[in-house]
């Protein structure tokens, strides 16, 4: 049985329906025993999609797939599979997302680039096509506009709970929802998307407005979070507009009545963010890494990231180690411009270094007792500009190993 992780939440947030979406579940036993590993969500016809990516050079079929149906930016079904990633699988995984997106067409009437595919697990081997294929049609009795924790639950790998979030907003003084799920444990790290996350909302807005807010909001969320420096080739985010709600006509994306939904679509985005690193293999322990004064943001989270994928800074957190030569370590090979003179490194609000080197009188105790704690806050001035990043990830402990070492078996 697996164990939770201990950084989940207490409790899941109640997904409430969204008009024009309705999902299904089953178990197909492409891997897992005894639990469901097929996930189906039917869009209202008119349904519009943006989507981000993995940049792998390795991706898969469906990420491959699902990229030359975006430009189309009409959505009528998501099928997500998990147990295996359809990586690596030559014609036999092209065939694959070719006759299930075929069949899905079939059952709701729509053109087949209107499906978008997903697969994660194990990398390379043959897709089980025939049991995804034969299991659509039994699906579409069982759609519902409520099973919204069982898709969150289908699409899991390693994953130790299910990822959910929900928010709402108003645009032009109409009120529209967000509802999103998202997987992800191991082999976790940003490039443009990392993981499998999905954000439906009944917002009347065209991809062409989608698109941009999905990116910006992608940027602030899912590329700002690692667990182990890996990334999927399978990793892809998309976000859904059923078309439903009644709010005015919104064609630019900068338009000002978009913000509230701008800042709600943020709010889903960065939530699934944070519970997939607290849901990181192994981890014991939830890290929030801040950088400021960079000379830009994008060096500010360079340097966030190559602290919070550092192995010996990770293990350190985990042992509960003050090992602040670690963080040194890791800002000196970010690659970004610092001022040794001006670097400032804080744990849990405890200042440890000023002028270039420990502040006088640092006593290592207060921080070795804070980082027993569950929740980890390092923050890092590397007093060149007024560029910031905010990363979050988890410590590496033996049991990263223990999951890996024993993933196909």
């Amino acid at each position: 049985m697996t164990i939770v992780s201990p950084l989940a939440p207490e409790r899941l947030p109640e997904l409430k329906p969204i008009l024009g979406v309705r999902l299904a579940t089953v178990a197909c036993g492409i891997r897992y025993a005894g639990r469901e590993d097929l996930m189906l969500a039917e869009l209202a016809p008119g349904s519009a999609i943006a989507g981000v990516f993995t940049k792998s050079q390795t991706a898969g079929p469906p990420v491959l797939w699902c990229r030359d149906c975006l430009p189309g930016g009409k959505v009528r079904g998501v099928i997500v599979n998990s147990g295996n990633a359809n990586v690596f699988t030559g014609r036999a995984g092209r065939d694959v997302v070719e006759q299930t997106a075929a069949t899905a067409a079939r059952l709701f009437g729509c053109d087949p680039k209107e499906i978008f595919i997903s697969s994660t697990g194990v990398i390379g081997e043959p897709p089980p096509g025939q049991k995804i294929v034969e299991a659509l049609p039994r699906m579409v009795p069982m759609l519902s506009p409520d099973a919204w924790e069982p898709a969150a639950r289908a699409i899991m790998t390693t994953d130790t709970f299910a990822k959910v979030a929900t928010a709402t907003a108003t645009i032009g003084g109409v009120g529209v929802r967000l509802n999103g799920f998202a997987k992800g444990s191991g082999m976790i790290a940003p490039d443009m998307a990392t993981m499998l996350g999905y954000i439906f909302t009944d917002a009347a807005l065209p991809a062409a407005v989608l698109q941009p807010l999905l990116a910006q909001a992608a940027d602030r969320s899912f590329n700002c979070l690692t667990v182990d420096g890996d990334t999927s080739t399978s990793d892809t985010v998309l976000l859904c507009a059923t078309q439903q709600s009644a709010h005015p006509v919104m064609a630019d994306p900068a338009d000002g009545r978009l913000e509230g939904f701008r800042q709600a679509l943020y709010a889903v985005m960065i939530d699934l963010a944070q519970q997939i690193a607290r849901d990181g293999e192994g981890a014991q322990k939830f890290v929030t890494i801040e950088v400021t004064g960079a000379e830009t943001a994008q060096a500010a989270r360079r340097i966030a990231l190559t602290i919070g994928n550092s192995p010996l800074v990770k293990t350190a957190l985990s042992a509960g180690d003050p090992n602040w030569g670690r963080i040194v370590m890791a800002v000196g090979r970010a690659g970004e411009k610092i001022d040794p003179d001006r670097l400032s490194i804080s744990i849990g609000g405890i200042r440890i270094t000023a002028e270039g080197g420990p502040v006088p009188g640092y006593d290592e105790g207060p921080v070795a007792e804070y980082m027993k704690g569950r929740n980890i806050t390092i923050a890092v001035g590397v007093g060149t500009g007024r560029g910031s990043a905010t990363v979050w990830t988890c410590d590496l402990t033996h049991s990263y190993i223990d999951i890996n070492a024993s993933y196909r078996s």
